[in-house]
C-alpha cells in the first residue's frame, strides 16, 4: 500500500469541517434559489419593488436594486435573529 505523501506545510485536520461548511453552504444556495425561483412562478418578483431604480441609456441598463437591498436585508435580519432567541 502506498503512503500519501503530504506537503509539509498543509494541514489536513481541519479539511472534514471546511467539507462540512462548504456542503451546507451549498445546500443553503440550493434552497435560497429554489424560494426565488417559486416566487418567481407565484408571481412575486424580487427587482420591482418600489426603491429599485434602472437607468437606461443607448446601450447600458444599470439597476440599482435599493428596495430589493433593504427587504432582504430586514428579513434576514428578522431570521437571524428568531434563530438567536431560540438557540438560547
Amino acid at each position: 500500500m502506498r503512503e500519501t505523501v503530504v506537503p509539509s506545510g498543509c494541514n489536513l485536520k481541519g479539511m472534514p469541517a471546511l467539507a462540512r461548511l462548504l456542503i451546507v453552504l451549498g445546500l443553503l444556495l440550493l434552497l435560497a434559489g429554489a424560494v426565488v425561483y417559486l416566487l418567481g412562478l407565484m408571481g412575486v418578483s424580487f427587482g420591482h419593488l418600489p426603491g429599485d431604480f434602472a437607468w437606461r441609456r443607448k446601450n447600458v441598463l444599470v439597476y440599482f436594486l435599493l428596495g430589493t437591498c433593504i427587504f432582504v436585508s430586514i428579513l434576514l435580519t428578522l431570521i437571524l435573529y428568531l434563530l438567536s432567541r431560540f438557540r438560547r
